[in-house]
C-alpha cells in the first residue's frame, strides 16, 4: 500500500538509525513502513552496501533499496565532537537510537550508552545488533550473515547428505536479528509506557542464530544426537519433501493423518491411509524412503501447480516451487500486495497488515545525504550554520571517498 490516509501505527515515534548494511536497516524500515520517523545517519563514504552490486539503478544498488525505503539520508561524521553535538540535537526528541557498530564503537567515541547517553537522555530506548554480543568469548568480534550461519549451527543442518552443510540462500539470520531488534524496541517502549524509562536492547546475530535452531535444537536436547543436513526432508515429519512432476516441482508439507488421507485421494491412491506402515507420522517417518517413492511414482504424469492447488483447496499444505518473477507476478502476492511500487521503485510488500493503520510505502529509498539540509535545518541550525557544518567536513550531502 502507498500513500494511505493515516500515518501508521508509530506515527510520531522517532527512530536515529545509525545502522548500515543488513540487520539494522531491515529493522529500521519495518519500523518506517508503519510511520516511524526514521533518519538514517550515514557515515561520510555512506553505507558500504550503496556499491553492493551489480545491479544499480539510478544510483541506488539493489541491495541498498531493498532495505532503506521511507528513510531520511542524513550525512555525518560521528566522530568528530561536532557531529556528536548534531546526533545530541537528535536525541533530545528521539525515542529509539539503533547501531549495528562493532561492540566499543560508541565508547571509543567517547559517547557510550552507559557512561554518556542513558544519563543525559533517560528515556532514550538503545538498541545494538552486534555479531556476538559485547562480551563472552566471541564478545565484540565482527560477524555478517554467512559466519554467524557457520559458527551458530545453522549450516550445519541444511543441505543434503549429498551436497554437506550449506548456507541458506537467504540472509536468514540478518533478518530475524532485524526482525528481533524491532520486537526488543517496541518491548522496551512498551514498557517505557509504564516505567517513564529508556533501556539497552541487546541484539546479536550469533544468539538470533541459535534461538532459530528448532526443532533441530530440540531434537538433540531430547536424544542426544547431533542433527545432519537432510535435504528437503523434514527429520520429524513425513511426507514433507520435495518431488518433481511431468512440470514443475512440488513441496508437500503433510503434517496430520487428515492431511494424508487427502493426499491419497487426490492423488489417486486411498489405500495409503490405511496401509501399516503410513498409518500415523510416526510410521510414515519410519518408512520414509517407501512413502517418497510412492508419492513420487503418482506424482510422475501430474503438474506442480495443479496438484498444489488441489491440496491447498482441500485443506492439506503444498506449495509449487516457483521462482521469484513467478512469485512477483502470481495472483495471490498481487492480493496481498506484497509487490509495491512507488515512484519508479519497486519492493516486497508489507507483511503486518493493520485494520486501522496501516503501513505503507511513503517515500522512495534515499540517496546519500539527500536530507542532510532538511535534517539540520529541523534542528536549528540556520543556513549559515549549515553550510559551515558541510564545509567543514562534519555532514555530508555527498559521499566521501574511502581512506587508502
Amino acid at each position: 500500500m502507498t500513500n494511505p490516509e493515516t500515518g501508521g501505527a508509530l506515527e510520531g515515534f522517532r527512530v536515529v538509525d545509525l545502522t548500515r548494511v543488513l540487520g539494522g536497516p531491515f529493522c529500521t524500515q519495518l519500523l518506517s513502513d508503519h510511520g516511524a520517523e526514521v533518519i538514517k545517519v550515514e557515515p561520510p563514504q555512506g553505507d558500504e552496501v550503496r556499491d553492493w552490486g551489480p545491479p544499480f539503478k539510478d544510483g541506488l544498488s539493489a541491495y541498498f533499496t531493498g532495505v532503506n525505503r521511507n528513510k531520511q539520508s542524513l550525512g555525518l561524521d560521528l566522530r568528530t565532537e561536532r557531529g556528536q553535538e548534531v546526533l545530541f540535537r537528535m536525541l533530545e526528541e528521539a525515542d529509539v537510537m539503533i547501531d549495528n557498530f562493532k561492540a566499543g564503537s560508541l565508547e571509543k567515541w567517547g559517547i557510550g550508552y552507559e557512561d554518556v547517553l542513558a544519563k543525559r537522555f533517560p528515556k532514550l530506548i538503545y538498541c545494538s545488533i552486534t555479531g556476538f554480543g559485547a562480551d563472552g568469548p566471541f564478545g565484540g568480534f565482527p560477524g555478517y550473515d554467512a559466519v554467524a550461519q557457520a559458527l551458530s549451527g545453522q549450516i550445519s543442518v541444511n543441505g543434503s547428505p549429498e551436497s554437506g552443510p550449506i548456507r541458506i540462500g537467504v540472509p536468514i539470520i540478518d533478518l530475524a536479528t532485524g526482525l528481533y531488534a524491532a520486537i526488543g524496541i517496541l518491548l522496551a517502549a512498551e514498557e517505557r509506557r509504564r516505567s517513564g524509562r529508556g533501556q539497552r536492547v541487546d541484539t546479536s546475530l550469533f544468539d538470533t542464530g541459535v534461538a532459530l535452531l528448532h526443532p533441530q535444537a530440540a531434537n538433540y536436547f531430547m536424544t542426544g544426537k547431533a542433527p545432519v543436513p537432510t535435504g528437503n526432508s523434514h527429520p520429524n515429519i513425513s511426507p514433507y519433501d520435495q518431488y518433481a512432476t511431468k512440470q514443475g516441482r512440488l513441496f508437500l508439507a503433510i503434517g496430520n493423518d487428515r492431511q494424508f488421507r487427502l493426499l491419497g485421494e487426490i492423488l489417486g491412491h486411498p489405500e495409503w491411509a490405511a496401509d501399516p506402515r503410513f498409518l500415523h507420522n510416526p510410521e510414515r517417518v519410519e518408512h520414509r524412503d517407501a512413502l517418497n517413492a510412492a508419492i513420487s511414482e503418482a506424482l510422475a504424469d501430474r503438474v506442480a501447480e495443479d496438484v498444489s492447488t488441489a491440496l491447498l483447496a482441500k485443506g492439506a499444505p503444498a506449495g509449487a516451487v516457483l521462482t521469484i518473477p513467478e512469485v512477483a507476478e502470481h495472483p495471490h502476492t498481487k492480493h496481498r500486495e506484497m509487490v509495491v511500487e512507488l515512484d519508479g521503485y519497486r519492493g516486497t510488500g508489507i507483511p503486518i497488515k493493520m485494520g486501522r493503520t496501516p503501513g505503507a510505502v511513503r517515500t522512495t529509498p534515499p540517496h546519500f545525504g539527500s536530507a542532510t539540509r532538511d535534517v539540520l535545518a529541523g534542528l536549528g541550525y540556520d543556513r549559515g550554520q549549515v553550510d559551515d557544518l558541510i564545509t567543514d567536513e562534519i555532514a555530508f550531502t555527498e559521499r566521501a571517498k574511502a581512506p587508502t
